[in-house]
């Protein structure tokens, strides 16, 4: 064999080995659809991440990383079968996704059959790292106990009368059972719970229900609302003049054109995720200086979570030495590392992340297009008591 035809043999051997190489991650999310302001920012997110992470190189120990995307268009069949697609077909290493909660329960099952990684984030229900949880799913993201421990925290008080309203699905349902089960470890009570499907937009017999179930109590009257997408309860509700009831209306955070809405309620008070100006870290001061950089507004709350992702990832990779999903098994349980919000943690028992929640209180400043969700003070993560669901 003459030297050209050797040399292009070892050529062609380094590039398929170079090939096989890649570490591959799907990004298996709702990239259109109701929820497609949250899957971008999702998707931003991680993207920075992984160059955050890796010091803008993209490659663990000179392996380069591929994401690919799959759009599961907020449907549950969708995103079962492009996962399936992306560890048979596709090969990839580990997974991360989805926006949506119910489309997250369809692809649990998925990776536990290919014995493949699932980082979820954002999808919130408890049953995700609770009774439908198994080994190959991590999670990033809050879940729907988080959320209300902190908002109960933040709420809860003596001689404050509780109502809530949720959409009907596993989100809302979780996040309320959550949300009660916290008011009960500080003895109180939900004085009325109300769940109406995710599309509604005319909230006029659910509000009236809860006035009436609330209008001769005493003492401080909240209803505390859990929603995601469009519809407006909030401001729907407002417009039914709540107070001629004492009623007020309370929540956790959103993105910022959600946040838009809550200029209506100065002085509201909840807990939420993550809002740009809370946390002091250097990994948010590089966050909000490249995203208003790059793409002239600040990160939102769903790009930190993209971002904690995508950095949980490389160092998952970084501490198993490669991609073999039980060495990253074994390297993320218990795994901390610093995000956006500063350090969390992979708990052991059901791989969820534990992470700090920020007690806020809604300030209107006319030269911001949005309300400005003001910080109390930080809920560390052993203020949060999270349940171990599974």
């Amino acid at each position: 064999m003459n030297k050209w035809l050797i040399s292009s043999a070892v050529s062609a051997v380094l590039m398929a080995t170079t090939a096989q190489a890649d570490i591959k991650i799907a990004h298996v999310y709702g990239k259109t659809g109701p929820f497609e302001a949250y899957a971008k920012q999702s998707h931003d997110g991680l993207m920075l991440g992984l160059e955050y992470a890796t010091g803008g190189t993209m490659e663990i120990d000179g392996e380069k990383i591929v994401v690919i995307e799959k759009d599961t268009q907020l449907k549950p069949d969708n995103g079962k079968a492009l996962l399936e697609e992306a560890y048979g077909d596709d090969e990839v290493d580990l997974a991360i996704g989805p926006v949506s909660s119910g489309v997250a329960l369809a692809m649990l099952p998925v990776a536990e059959e290919y014995e493949k990684l699932l980082i979820v984030e954002p999808a919130v229900a408890d049953s995700i790292t609770g009774a439908n949880w198994n080994r190959y799913i991590f999670r990033t993201g809050r879940n729907s106990s988080q959320d209300a421990i902190a908002n109960a925290i933040a709420l809860a008080g003596e001689d404050v009368q509780i109502a809530t309203l949720a959409q009907d699905y596993a989100f809302g349902r979780d996040g309320i059972a959550a949300f009660r089960e916290a008011l009960e470890g500080q003895g109180q009570a939900i004085v009325h719970e109300e769940y109406v499907p995710t599309d509604t937009t005319d909230f006029t017999a659910a509000a009236e229900r809860i006035f009436t179930a609330m209008k001769d109590l005493e003492g401080n009257k909240r209803l505390f609302i859990i929603w995601a997408g469009g519809g407006n309860p909030m401001g729907k509700i407002q417009a039914m003049d709540p107070s001629r009831f004492g009623v007020e209306i309370a929540t956790g955070g959103n993105i910022l054109a959600a946040m838009k809405a809550y200029k209506e309620f100065p002085g509201l008070e909840g807990a939420t995720y993550y809002y740009h100006d809370i946390p002091q870290n250097e990994v948010n001061d590089w966050l909000v200086k490249t995203h208003e950089e790059r793409f002239g507004t600040p990160p939102d709350f769903f790009t930190a979570g993209g971002m904690t992702a995508g950095i949980a990832a490389v160092e998952a990779i970084k501490k198993a030495g490669g991609t073999d999903t039980e060495d990253l098994i074994a390297a993320m349980e218990g795994m901390e590392w610093m995000t956006p919000k500063g350090k969390m943690m992979f708990r052991a028992e059901d791989h969820q992340a534990l992470q700090p929640m920020y007690h806020f209180k809604i300030r209107v400043d006319d030269s911001v297009e949005w309300a400005i969700p003001e910080l109390v003070r930080e809920i560390a993560i052993d203020e949060l008591p999270i349940p171990v669901r599974n």
